[in-house]
């Protein structure tokens, strides 16, 4: 079961891994095309967790049970369908 700390530690390593690709993109280590790709996989991962932090804290906030919050796919995040 995920907790604040726990997905809040994800983020930090999904913005690492941002940077990261970044600085291997400076150095010629990756390409454009597979930097985009793999910014693009991170930056959905990012919105995933941001959206279940938000989704726990209105839990709270309503008085349920952070708990009950799910990850939510890619595309209800992306899009907003739900």
């Amino acid at each position: 079961m995920a907790t604040d700390k726990s997905i809040h530690d994800h983020i930090s390593e999904l913005i690492a891994e941002e940077h990261e690709l970044r600085s291997q993109l400076g150095r010629g280590e990756i390409s454009r095309d597979e930097e985009n790709s793999r910014l693009a996989d991170v930056e959905v991962s990012l919105d995933r967790c941001w959206d279940l932090l938000r989704q726990r804290q209105a839990k709270r906030d309503a008085g349920s049970d952070p708990d009950d919050a799910a990850v939510r796919s890619a595309d209800v995040v992306e899009k907003y369908l739900d």
